[in-house]
């Protein structure tokens, strides 16, 4: 009787790899954490600032440093308020969900890949949020809260991080992943150019005045 070998790949259950403990590098253990202190931060203090404003209408935030950077400018609209209660309040509770996950993972507690997967496109989600305050903020509002730039400056690479460990292209037979995880600091860093430009640009009848 002839018995046909067959390989591990066959059997594999996707359900199973699913569920399968993801190591994480120190690095972007380090950097999760980070970001979800930082973003945690900068939401906390939106929040308070926010409250301040209620409090006194006259109240002049922190961040209220110019014409163009200006909190308080931006903390009055509707769209600082998109779901019926103040934005950071969303960051408060996505970001203390980062820093529980930077500091479990940096203890080495190795999560499932679903959670990591849910955290790619929880912050996906948020990166897209993120790309409708920037335009409101240029082309609707014209003015920017330095606060909710930080936010900003650290969900893109969350991003990034997060997706290369939920998808840990290394192990995967795809060309595509494997070209975005190789180029994956170098699409940020063009994020972050891009967006430089397109608020010098905005902006640039006041920048000029000041050089």
């Amino acid at each position: 009787m002839t018995v046909t070998a067959t390989s591990p790949a066959e059997h594999s259950d996707p359900s199973a790899d699913s569920h399968a403990p993801v190591v994480v590098p120190r690095s972007s253990a380090l950097w999760v954490l980070v970001a979800g202190v930082v973003g945690l931060a900068a939401a906390l203090t939106l929040t308070i600032e926010k409250i301040e404003i209620l409090i006194n209408p006259d109240y002049v935030p922190s961040c209220s440093i110019n014409p163009v950077l200006s909190c308080g400018s931006v903390m009055i609209t509707p769209q600082a308020s998109l779901f019926g209660f103040p934005n950071p309040l969303i960051g408060i509770v996505s970001f203390s969900v980062v820093l529980v996950t930077g500091v479990l993972a940096l203890a080495k507690v190795n999560l499932p890949r679903w959670y990591w997967g849910g955290l790619a496109a929880g912050t996906l989600l948020g990166a897209v949020f993120v790309h409708w305050l920037i335009f409101q903020s240029l082309y609707r509002i014209g003015a920017l809260c330095p606060y909710c730039m930080v936010v900003w400056a650290v969900t893109i690479p969350l991003l990034v991080v997060s997706t290369s460990v939920a998808l840990q292209p290394q192990r995967s037979g795809s060309a595509v992943v494997r070209a975005i995880h190789t180029w994956r600091w170098s699409l940020v860093t063009l994020w972050f150019t891009a967006v430089l430009l397109l608020i010098l640009e905005r902006f640039w009848n006041y920048w000029s005045t000041l050089i």
